[in-house]
């Protein structure tokens, strides 16, 4: 699978090859704070296939947290592009940023359901996890 993508504001591009080893919906805290309250869809990528065409983010890593990811957005607009957990080879793309979201075609899990709001939805059957499954 190829996927482009990029920010709102079109300075940051980038390119993500091979097969998505995992497609889901995120409900953890830190997620509604980049999307604004609602779950996170994303795809994770391995990051060898994984390259910005245009531009470059920016990143941010909290400092106060035991291995925490580093997220990686627009300088200019904030679009939140990917974020990179540490020490595995894998980037999770966002979904909203692909430029065919439709090449998603949805999620194979819910993760940190713990942290679900009342107003997010999980479709019927979809497997769900308190916490990130066991790899």
């Amino acid at each position: 699978m190829k996927v482009e993508g990029g920010c709102y504001c079109g300075k940051v591009r980038y390119v993500a090859e091979g097969e998505p080893m995992r497609k889901g919906q995120c409900h953890c805290r830190e997620c509604q704070f980049i999307t604004g309250g609602a779950p996170n869809m994303f795809l994770v990528m391995p990051s060898a296939g994984f390259a910005y065409t245009k531009g470059a983010p920016k990143q941010f890593t909290r400092g106060d947290l035991e291995n925490p990811v580093t997220r990686e957005f627009c300088p200019d607009c904030g679009t939140h592009m990917a974020t990179r957990p540490p020490g595995r080879p894998v980037i999770v793309v966002k979904v909203g940023t692909l430029d065919d979201p439709k090449l998603y075609g949805g999620p194979q899990m819910a993760i940190f359901t713990i942290d679900k709001q009342p107003f997010h939805q999980i479709p019927d059957g979809l497997p769900s996890f308190e916490r990130m499954p066991q790899r």
